[in-house]
């Protein structure tokens, strides 16, 4: 019987004696004994009652086990659902509800939390770092093969829920056909081989440290330094041993912030990938100066998987996502129908990498994903002759003023430009003659510099109408985990700050 995940990325390491994980403890992980592992703990769910198609909840601390225990719902049949490690109780009663899952595995100390909210509708197990969670010491004595169970490309594998900063969470739910397309446009796209070492502080309730990381890894056979998190002294010294590192903006900001990182360390790296937020045209300049190397920032959704990427060998350009993955349509639109090069629309996806719908929510899904498979991605942006993409921000971010819309990122770009700017956000107030009024929030390292002289330097280059009303100094932007500025926080606190 075949299960197109496992089969592709788990089944073929089963005799495979090479390094997987390289854990923070030193504790080594072959892939053979990772396959074995994955058996285990299949073993595990099905013995809890998990059947083909049940989803399973895992809220738990980023250990071997926890990459085993996905690779042993896949194996099973189960739909893997993760979830953020700093979701409230509250929002924790939400997802359980929503999904109705079998079973939900959470981090030992927080189990009475969890079994309260689930009510005893769900089956509750462990996972812990010294290992004593039940979920490990009950997969310790299980066999370790297990009859796979067939699942085919349509069926789910995964189901994510996406950030929520407008309205509830939605399940975004995501084949076996999605997964592997997408690993295997990025295996072949980044040349990923079982040569590389990646560099993994990426957490994995995540697409980008889950799907695009892992996946991509397991596709290619590489090396894995597993951490627990972000760690520069960590980094730093696992950097000249490894090829790879996949992180957020913030990882490169705070490498660039570290002396030591320098063309000295740097030589047996292959490729540094940003992505889940915008990286500043100065991070790239600045790394690429320090390096000689050139970040490759690509683009992806929860539920699309990645879109598009810069390429591996060509020009890799500052403020650009690149081209769209192969198998993977992009169009720019207005209203549904393509704009020509050069304009602004909205980004519509087409592919075996778009999601199948929105868990329990049809009228959404109908909404956001056409008949004709193209999924509305809520993302603003604009395509060059050649097909490069470049994004201009959210729709839900655009500002109109006074009749006139403004795109945030023009604004944004404009400001971080000045010396002394660290980062800055622009967004939309409410007004009550204009409609909305245009508010900067922005971080500086120098503290001489004043609202009002970054008001002066920004005045010459942006018409009029653009002109931010209201300049806010900031010391630090509000983001979420995976490092998004949340722009619905900054409007929230400052709804009141409308210009006179």
């Amino acid at each position: 019987m075949t299960n197109t995940l496992y089969d592709a990325l788990i089944a073929p390491h089963a005799e495979n004696d090479a390094i997987f994980l390289t854990c923070d403890d030193g504790a080594e992980v072959s892939y053979a004994s990772f396959v074995a592992r994955v058996a285990q703990l299949a073993h595990v769910l099905a013995d809890a009652g998990v059947k083909p198609g049940d989803r399973v909840v895992v809220q738990a601390p980023k250990l071997a086990d926890a990459v085993a225990l996905y690779g042993a719902a896949v194996q099973a049949g189960a739909v893997y659902l993760p979830l953020n490690t700093a979701y409230t109780q509250s929002e924790l009663s939400y997802f359980i509800a929503d999904a109705k899952p079998a079973l939900v595995v959470c981090d030992k100390r927080n189990e009475a939390e969890i079994f309260a909210i689930c009510g005893g509708d769900a089956r509750v197990m462990t996972l812990a770092k010294d290992g004593t969670g039940s979920l490990s010491q009950q997969a310790d004595t299980r066999n370790t093969s297990f009859r796979t169970v067939a699942r085919g490309p349509d069926d789910l594998a995964a189901l994510l829920y996406t950030s929520g900063t407008t309205g509830r969470s939605k399940g975004a739910m995501l084949s076996h056909r999605n997964l592997l397309s997408n690993a295997t446009s990025l295996t072949e796209l980044w040349q990923i081989t079982s040569d590389d070492r990646l560099i993994h502080a990426l957490p994995i309730f995540h697409t980008h440290g889950l799907f695009v990381a892992l996946n991509t890894s397991l596709q290619a056979g590489a090396q894995v330094r597993f951490m627990a998190g972000f760690d520069i002294d960590a980094i730093i010294a696992e950097i000249p041993a490894s090829t790879l590192l996949m992180g957020v903006p913030t990882f490169y900001t705070r490498l660039l912030g570290d002396a030591r990182l320098s063309r000295d360390l740097v030589p047996n790296m292959r490729l540094f990938v940003s992505g889940s937020a915008p990286l500043l045209a100065e991070t790239h300049t600045d790394f690429e100066g320090r390096t000689g190397h050139r970040i490759l920032e690509r683009y992806g959704m929860t539920e699309t998987n990645m879109i598009a990427s810069n390429p591996y060998e060509g020009e890799r350009l500052a403020g650009t996502v690149g081209y769209a993955l192969p198998g993977t349509e992009v169009e720019i639109t207005n209203d549904g129908e393509p704009v020509a090069a050069g304009e602004i629309g909205m980004i519509e996806v087409r592919g075996d990498n778009v999601f199948q719908g929105y868990w329990n929510m049809p009228e959404k899904t109908a909404e956001e994903l056409r008949d004709t498979g193209f999924f509305i991605t809520g993302d603003l942006g604009v395509k060059s002759e050649d097909g490069r993409i470049s994004i201009v921000g959210r729709e839900k971010d655009l500002i109109i003023s006074g009749g006139y819309n403004i795109y945030p990122k023009e604004i944004e770009d404009v400001i971080n430009d000045i010396d002394g700017v660290l980062e800055s956000a622009v967004f939309g107030v409410p007004h009550v003659d204009f409609g909305e009024s245009v508010i900067a929030s922005v971080v500086i390292d120098n503290a001489a510099l004043s609202a009002g002289e970054i008001a002066e330097l920004v005045a010459p280059n942006l018409a009029r109408f653009k002109h931010p009303r209201k300049y806010i100094i900031a010391d630090a932007l509000p983001r979420n985990t995976m490092g998004k500025v949340q722009k619905n926080i900054l409007r929230e606190t400052y709804c009141g700050n409308e210009a006179e």
